[in-house]
């Protein structure tokens, strides 16, 4: 099977990077996985993936932090993020789009949603 995009996830519950790793999978792109912000950091400079999904709770430090970091490197800061987390509050919402995200979707999202999202940032 070929893929044509490639999506970083940066989650740090196996489960869940499991889960968004198969509905990548399903829908024909490639994934790769950094569990800390660190580790997305490092795996950004190697690669480009086409998209990225992010948790905001991580070990090492905030994914909003994070996402202000990806918007400061010239390649990305015009790609698509999209926010993947359980904090559903109205302010945590707009913090999210403060800080960069593309879209924000709040857990647990369904297969559907999560793909119509990166298909319409994808276009």
């Amino acid at each position: 099977m070929t893929f044509s995009k490639t999506v970083l996830i940066i989650e740090d519950e196996t489960d869940t990077a499991e889960m968004l790793a198969e509905m990548m999978r399903l829908s024909d792109y490639s994934s790769l996985h950094a569990y800390t912000a660190q580790q997305a950091l490092t795996l950004l400079t190697n690669h480009k993936p086409d998209l990225i999904l992010l948790d905001i709770i991580l070990p090492d430090f905030s994914g909003l932090e994070l996402l202000r970091k990806i918007r400061q490197i010239p390649q990305f800061e015009d790609s698509p993020v999209i926010i993947i987390t359980g904090n559903s509050q109205p302010l945590d919402i707009q913090n999210g789009y403060i800080s960069g995200a593309s879209a924000y979707l709040t857990k647990p999202v369904a297969f559907w949603e999560l793909k119509e999202t990166i298909d319409s940032l994808m276009k």
